[in-house]
């Protein structure tokens, strides 16, 4: 993508304030877009903000809880009335609770899909009602490659990310027809604070690179953990013009982890 193949155009990025937020925003407002930065740790996302801004990119930090409904439509009417229309949306917010099903408690369920899947709803369905008038946009999920894989001790975080994945689709088949185009990208293993909290010891990226037989896990093909910044390309890509035929697609950027499947 050229620098500023984006220039000018409004991106809500959900879960800003995060490791693959941050790099997904950055990486948006390199190439000229103007973000509006949500996440609901307030602090951090404002810090991040001043960082971006003293740089020169267009960053307005935007706190909202996006599993409260009547939050994220202030925060998007807010959004359209000080920066402009929305043309681009990245849901990327998201949690991990971990735990077997039998020991899962209902909290961890609840919350996981509070924000994974119904606060995907929230923001998708509020933003897009903005686009439709318009009758443009493009809107991509960062989902998981645990949304096409059973995982051991995952099952709310995996059920969550299933449903986001699919919700995304069935959204664009819906949008299809006002020239809005919905797509996912699902990341296998990627060096962020969510995966480095899984590993026990220094010998983690290994053990994650070889693969799990107990937990009927195959390692990554390609050798490597994944970075950030191969999973904002693949953002950039599917909100770009490169992309302007592709919708309802579930892009796996995971070394192979999943074997395609």
């Amino acid at each position: 993508m050229k620098k500023n193949e984006l220039a000018g155009k409004i991106a809500v990025v959900t879960g800003a304030a995060g490791g693959m937020g941050q790099i997904i925003a950055k990486q948006l407002a390199e190439h000229g877009a103007v973000i509006a930065a949500i996440d609901q740790n307030e602090n951090e996302l404002v810090n991040s903000t001043k960082i971006w801004r003293e740089k020169g990119y267009h960053v307005t930090a935007f706190p909202a809880d996006i599993s409260d409904s009547a939050a994220v439509e202030e925060v998007i009417s807010k959004v359209e009335s000080d920066l402009g229309p929305i043309e681009i949306l990245v849901n990327i917010a998201g949690v991990l609770r971990l735990g077997t099903i039998e020991t899962l408690s209902e909290t961890d369920w609840d919350i996981s899909f509070a924000v994974n899947a119904t606060g995907v709803f929230h923001v998708s369905r509020i933003v897009s009602k903005y686009m439709v008038s318009r009758r443009s946009g493009s809107i991509v999920t960062v989902s998981s490659n645990a949304s096409h894989m059973p995982r051991m001790a995952m099952a709310a975080y995996s059920a969550s990310k299933a449903a986001a994945t699919m919700f995304t689709k069935c959204l664009g088949l819906e949008l299809a027809q006002h020239h809005i185009r919905c797509n996912i990208v699902s990341p296998g293993s990627t060096d962020t604070k969510m995966l480095r909290k899984l590993w026990k010891d220094e010998n983690g990226a290994q053990q994650t690179i070889d693969g799990q037989l107990e937990a009927y896990r195959v390692g990554i093909p390609l050798g490597k953990i994944g970075s950030p910044s191969e999973i904002a390309d693949a953002v950039l890509f599917l909100v770009s013009d490169h992309a302007s035929h592709i919708t309802m697609q579930d892009m796996v950027v995971d070394g192979g982890a999943t074997l395609g499947v």
